[in-house]
């Protein structure tokens, strides 16, 4: 399943926002290693060197498209699953922005990590928590209609759940952290061409696209604009709001 570094920065200024509301939670004024599990194209682990340049910036994401666009911007990026990583003695934060909503286990994950890093690390992480909203309630219910339910039904399901705040504040907690923990809604202004369906394509609609030939995309896609355009009508001045809320975790390990 392969990622596409433009369509993903097709909103950049929207898609990055979150990762500004998280990281500025991150007291800490000079951190030896900073990770960036998650780093896509590579231009938000760029912030990261900025806010902290005195320290060693660690670059990971299991795409290699997003790999070579992050190198390509001056980034040392490492191709590798989360799931093998494992923190340096040295690190001090850890920054996961809009990935591990794509990690199985991943509240698994997050307790093994508190238990390796040193007292006063800190973990920074956002996700998505929209898979109830319309945008993915249509995607799911037209993948499990019969001319593609076949094709898509390994692919069409969220791949793992996303807690609410409250259930990864009590996480951190019970691991013995400080946590701030919280929940926003972002009513995101998109123009343009069935907006919602392009912001869908650059990340939900990833594992289905990987699924299709280019024909069947094309007819899949044809299929969702109309659902999606009658969830998110067009405003008279042209543009179409979209509700998007993310669940924000920063923690301070005891």
């Amino acid at each position: 399943m392969r990622w596409d570094p433009d369509a993903y920065l097709g909103y950049a200024d929207l898609r990055s926002r979150p990762f500004f509301e998280l990281i500025v939670r991150i007291d800490e004024r000079a951190p030896r290693r900073v990770a960036d599990l998650g780093c896509g194209p590579g231009h938000l682990t760029q912030a990261l060197a900025q806010r902290w340049p005195s320290a060693v910036i660690e670059a990971w994401d299991s795409s290699e498209d997003m790999v070579r666009e992050a190198q390509a911007r001056g980034i040392s990026a490492r191709l590798g699953d989360l799931r093998d990583w494992t923190p340096q003695v040295d690190t001090d934060v850890v920054v996961c922005n809009a990935v591990l909503h794509w990690v199985p286990g991943h509240t698994d994950l997050l307790r093994e990590w508190v238990a390796v890093l040193s007292p006063g690390a800190w973990l920074a992480v956002a996700m998505p928590r929209n898979v109830e909203e319309p945008s993915h309630t249509l995607v799911r219910g037209l993948a499990a209609e019969p001319r593609w339910r076949e094709l898509l039904a390994e692919v069409a399901a969220p791949v793992t759940e996303v807690l609410d705040a409250v259930s990864y504040a009590e996480l951190f907690a019970d691991a013995g952290c400080e946590v701030d923990a919280w929940e926003t809604t972002y009513i995101q202004r998109l123009t343009g061409e069935d907006p919602v369906l392009e912001w869908l394509a650059g990340t939900t609609l990833r594992p289905i696209r990987a699924a299709l030939d280019g024909e069947q995309w094309q007819r899949f896609r044809a299929e969702l604009a109309p659902r999606l355009r009658e969830a998110y009508p067009q405003r008279k001045d042209g543009t179409t709001l979209f509700p998007f809320r993310r669940v924000f975790v920063v923690a301070r390990v005891g």
